[in-house]
């Protein structure tokens, strides 16, 4: 990792975004806990997720399915069989990497001539040998033969599996969708970059019915609609935005198309959202395995047809990062760390200080958190300086600073301080909430 990941790590521990998980123990390798400051900021991002699938879109409803499921599910959707990453080893470091990370094409190369990354030298990589990814477990007290389940590595098979269900009891016409929110679980080999790559994380997936033929043109109305989510609604610099299409030799065995939505991250550019035109690869294949009928009866026209599924897949995690990566800003002028998120992103979103612990400074201020936190998370604060304590918040991505001073309890004003100017602006208490509400 370079120096700006690290310096967001330790930011993340710091104030109490993110925790490596099981730390008194030595931590838990690519397993993470969020924070009060990270679970407050994850929770946004999925609910302005959340809102303009759902709540903006009258023909996509939601849904959350199981984490453990049939096991002839991974079996049709081809995870059993074909769920697997190439990975190497140095014979002389013990370093370990994916295959696909030396090489566009892996297969049917002479790994005896390629250079290892970490120790450098040549001919010491073994030959690729596939891992497969799934977490497996078993279901009833008995560890014995037919128990065996998965920890589910996608959330999108359980949508597929009930899309006949959600349409039937919501009388759903095509073209329809299905969004989900949930964690998954991959037995990453080579997990790296903090949370960009971790072996439990949380999907924001839509899955798109749609019928044959109309496929192309909704994949292109959901590739534009998707990019704009994040400048638009969580304010990342879209300079550091870009699409990326899937090549022929990149292409998953199921996808007739796909993009990917790439965030430029201090380690490269990297996808922090797919867009994929499955066909008709999932329904097919579970009305196989189950065999149950799934073929959608289009009414007016009097036909039966399997609908091809457009999907909208992003890492909440990985989004994540990139908001707190976007928002990183060391001010060297003032000798601060800000964290420059979007205002309707922060965790907290006014800090409330009295400028000293007596007077009835605190009770007033207590009473400004009481007219605020209904409306939104604020904190209070009157620990230290009152430069110490806006530095402080600062760090935790806090827009505004409000300050109780003496001249409040003669004409109930107040200072209202800007985290990214620090710009200082006397207004009357009850300007507070109209003027924050409006700026998230």
């Amino acid at each position: 990792m370079n120096n700006t990941i690290e310096n967001i790590v330790s930011l993340c521990k710091r104030r109490g975004f993110v925790f490596q998980s099981s730390d008194i123990y030595g931590g838990f390798s690519a397993v993470y806990d969020y924070g009060p400051l990270g679970i407050e900021l994850k929770n946004s991002i999925a609910k302005l997720w959340w809102k303009e699938m759902t709540q903006v879109h009258e023909n996509i409803v939601g849904l959350d399915s199981g984490i453990l499921m049939h096991p002839k599910i991974w079996e049709a959707s081809g995870h059993i069989g074909a769920f697997h990453d190439p990975l190497v080893d140095c014979k002389q470091c013990k370093a370990r990497f994916r295959a696909d990370d030396l090489t566009e094409k892996p297969e049917g190369l002479n790994w005896q001539v390629i250079k290892c990354p970490k120790c450098g030298t040549t001919g010491n990589l073994t030959d690729p040998r596939q891992f497969n990814l799934m977490f497996k477990t078993h279901t009833g007290p008995v560890e014995e033969s037919g128990t065996e389940a998965y920890l589910r590595p996608e959330t999108a098979q359980g949508i597929y599996v009930n899309y006949q269900l959600v349409q039937v009891a919501m009388r759903l016409k095509v073209p329809f969708g299905i969004a989900q929110i949930g964690k998954a679980f991959r037995n990453e080999i080579i997990a790296r970059n903090f949370i960009f790559r971790t072996r439990e994380f949380e999907q924001m997936e839509m899955q798109y019915f749609v019928k044959p033929g109309t496929d192309d043109d909704l994949l292109k109305e959901w590739k534009e609609k998707r990019f704009q989510f994040y400048p638009n609604i969580l304010g990342l610099n879209e300079a550091k935005i870009r699409y990326h299409q899937h090549g022929k030799n990149e292409l998953a065995h199921y996808a007739k198309e796909a993009w990917d939505i790439e965030y430029k991250f201090p380690f490269g550019w990297s996808e922090i959202e797919g867009i994929h035109n499955r066909t008709d690869f999932d329904l097919s294949r579970h009305q196989e395995f189950s065999g149950k009928n799934l073929a959608y009866f289009d009414q007016p026209n009097n036909e039966r047809f399997l609908p091809f599924i457009i999907e909208t897949s992003a890492g909440l995690n990985r989004t994540l990062l990139a908001v707190l990566v976007d928002a990183y800003w060391e001010d060297k002028k003032n000798d601060r760390v800000v964290m420059r998120l979007n205002p309707r992103l922060a965790p907290v979103k006014a800090v409330i200080c009295p400028l000293v612990k007596k007077g009835g400074l605190p009770e007033k201020a207590r009473e400004i958190v009481d007219i605020l936190k209904p409306h939104f998370k604020v904190l209070y604060d009157q620990q230290g300086s009152i430069g110490k304590r806006y530095y402080r918040q600062d760090e935790a991505g806090t827009p505004f600073g409000i300050t109780v001073d003496h001249q409040t309890k003669e004409d109930n004003t107040v200072t209202l301080r800007h985290r990214d100017t620090q710009q200082q602006d006397r207004l009357s208490i009850d300007q507070l909430l109209p003027i924050i509400q409006k700026s998230i």
